[in-house]
């Protein structure tokens, strides 16, 4: 696996410097426009999600590739209270804050890959990846 860039996740500021890079990452490597915006949505929602519900966490960057594609990955995890039922989160309109609960769910669909693990008391880790279009 590709050598990871850490990004702690403990304020709103923490989350701002993370889209800058997430945004300049994507700019360097020559993702359009669009998929420089959902990416980078998808990473201030799912940062958000990590500091509001889980207590803050990390952001591991990597840059994978495959078949000579490139591609953007984002890694959140966090030691919350964990997720009880993701399916459930997963649903447009469900928000376990005051939030309009798109969240999770709109962060999966502005990405080519999202997985999710979570254990509720042990926290929950989140993974989005965004390919470059050839």
């Amino acid at each position: 696996m590709p050598k990871s860039e850490v990004f702690p996740i403990r304020s709103g500021e923490d989350i701002v410097r993370l889209r800058q890079f997430v945004r300049a990452k994507a700019v360097a490597l020559g993702f359009s426009l669009t998929d420089q915006t959902k990416f980078v949505t998808a990473a201030s929602e799912l940062a958000r999600n990590a500091l509001i519900h889980g207590g803050g966490g990390d952001a591991h960057f990597l840059m994978p590739e495959s078949n000579g594609r490139l591609g953007l990955r984002l890694e959140f995890i966090d030691q919350g209270p964990g997720i009880p039922d993701i399916d459930k989160a997963l649903a447009d309109g469900f928000s376990s804050g005051n939030g309009l609960g798109l969240g999770l769910g709109g962060a999966k669909r502005l990405c080519d890959e999202f997985h999710i693990r979570s254990t509720p008391g042990a926290g929950s880790h989140i993974s989005i990846l965004k390919w470059k279009r050839f």
